[in-house]
Formats: C-alpha cells, structure tokens, sequence
C-alpha cells in the first residue's frame, strides 16, 4: 500500500486536475440539463463526465507506470500507461455516440428549450474552468519538453511542442480543447435558438461535439496504439546521434534506436571506433557514453556496441550534408 501511495505521488498532475475540474462541471452541467431539458447541455454533460473519468485513469496509468521493474516484468511498466490510455479512449467513444445519437433525436422532434439565462451561464462558468486546466496543459507541455516562454507565448508555441509532450498530458491537452471549444459552441447554439426559430441548432451541436469527440478518439487512439508496441522516437534517435559523434574515441555512429515506452526511452547505439584501442580504452568509453545518455530525460536503460572503423561516414547530423569520407 505504500508503494502504490508512492507512486501515485508521480502520477500526471494534469491528469488528475483535470479530472477533478472536470467532475465537478459534469455535475453543474448535469443539475442544469435536468431543469432546463437543454439537448446541447445534455452533450456537455457527458462529454464532461467521459473525460473526467478518463483524465482519471490517465493519471493512475502514468503512476503506475513508475513502477520499478521485476523478475517477471525485466523491462518495467512503461507502456502501461499506454495500455491505459488505449482503454480510456473507449470511455470517450462511448459518450460520443451517446452524444451524437442525442443530437439527431433533437433534429427529427426539434423542441425549444428553458431557463436561457442558466444554461448559458453554466456553459460560461464551465469554459472558463476548463480554460484554466487548457492553460495548465499548454504550460506542463513547455516544461515537459524544456522549453522557456515568457508571458503568454506558451499558449501558442505548446501547439508546436505537443508531440514531444508525455502521453496523459497530450491526452489532457487534446481533450481541454475540445471541451473548450464544445462550451463555445453548445453556448451559440443556446443563443441562436433562443432568439431565432432555428432549435435544431442545439441539435447539431450536440452532433459537432461528438464527432469532435470522436477525433480525440481516432488520435490517442492511434497515438497509443504505436506507444503499447514500442515506437520508435527518430527526433530522439537524431538528437542522441549527433551527441555521440562528438565524443571522444567515436570515429562514427553505423545506428541509433530509440523506442519509446510509455514516458521512457530505451537506447541502442552501435558506434565505429579505432581497432588499436586498448580494452581498458574501449570500456572506459562504453562507460562515458552510457553515463551521458542516461543523463538525458527519459531514458532508462543503454546498449552500446562497437565496430572497428572503415573510413566512411555514416551519420548525417541534423542540417549538415552526408560526407563520404571524413577527415581525420
């Protein structure tokens, strides 16, 4: 039990921000479509409510992801919040339909709904608190990848960063959006069938929210389908290669693999080197190059091996034109 305290300690705090934030507004929003019969406030609702449950599990996924490996699991529970994730994401396919299904109902029987007023202020105080945990994302993705903003910069260059973001937190930051961006249109569609005879508007919001929904659906989806297999992380794989062939005693990098579990990094280099090195000499820079890459975030675990040099250059570094035959 101390253990799980512990690592429930290192789960995602975005996550679980967010799936409180998120519970609470499902139950403002669902205490409002009870009243008012509101079909867009329906689609709020559980839209509110599916997220919240699957920020929940994102956050017990990336925790128990820290768990140490063991004599059954040599390779640890990296992927696990992957796995995870993979069966969130039905939670949330799940209210789509429901919200989709609900959406085309009110077009068919098109009716005009109540107390205007308090569906639109729920819907006002619900995009402005998941607005909040939206901009707590934006600025965990900027210090996940470490990047430095000043002021408000981070809400437009996170968009740029969120591949490189951990996977609860992309998962957090995808699903904010989309709840912000619902809110806004849930809240025009209450306006313009208020003031106009258009009432199937809600309906077809409630349409348009769950297909974007279904969106955040298909790409963690996706995204977590390649993580549980292990995928391979070229933007990693580059950066690691330009850093070996800097060092000392490296001749060449023949290959860099980095396949990407969960939030770590698994590492293979195979580097070319001088033949005429001593095995003291040949250790003493397996040993330096193992220590400079598990210094960098994320990695957990590093391979190195080693082949005598043949005087032709491998490794392109980012920007610069392969050569043939390097220079000694």
């Amino acid at each position: 039990m101390k253990e799980l305290f512990v690592m429930l300690k290192k789960g995602n705090i975005s996550a679980f921000t967010a799936a409180i934030v998120n519970f609470i507004i499902s139950i403002i929003k669902g205490v409002a479509y009870f009243f008012t019969g509101n079909v867009a406030l329906f689609a709020e609702t559980l839209h509110s409510l599916g997220d919240a449950a699957n920020q929940f599990f994102v956050f017990i996924g990336s925790a128990l992801s820290k768990k140490a490996p063991t004599g059954r699991f040599p390779n640890g529970f990296g992927r696990l919040v992957n796995l995870v994730l993979l069966g969130a994401v039905l939670i949330v396919g799940i209210m789509s339909y429901e919200t989709i299904k609900e959406g085309y109902l009110h077009i068919i029987h098109p009716t005009e709904s109540s107390y205007f007023l308090v569906s639109l202020g729920v819907l006002l105080i619900s995009v402005v608190l998941e607005s909040i945990v939206l901009l707590k994302a934006m600025r965990e993705i900027m210090h996940e990848t470490g990047e430095e903003y000043t002021g408000i910069s981070y809400i437009y260059r996170s968009f740029s960063k969120f591949k490189e973001a951990k996977p609860a937190t992309r998962l957090v930051f995808l699903e904010d959006l989309v709840a912000t961006s619902g809110g806004l249109l849930a809240m025009i569609a209450i306006i313009i069938s208020h003031y106009t005879p258009f009432h199937v508007a809600e309906g077809l919001a409630s349409i348009m929210i769950g297909i974007l929904m279904l969106l955040v659906v298909g790409k963690v989806f996706l995204d977590n389908a390649a993580g549980a297999l292990g995928e391979a992380d070229e933007v990693m794989e580059q950066y690691i290669g330009d850093k070996v062939i800097k060092e000392n005693g490296i001749k060449d990098v023949q290959e860099v693999v980095v396949i990407k579990e969960g939030e770590d990094f698994h590492v293979e280099v195979s580097v070319e080197i001088d033949p005429r090195l001593t095995v003291a000499e040949m250790d003493d820079i397996k040993d330096r190059l193992r220590n400079k890459i598990l210094q960098e975030k994320g990695v957990v675990d590093v391979l190195v091996d080693f082949d005598e040099d043949d005087g032709v250059r491998t490794w392109k570094k980012s920007n610069e034109p392969l050569e043939e035959i390097y220079e000694e």
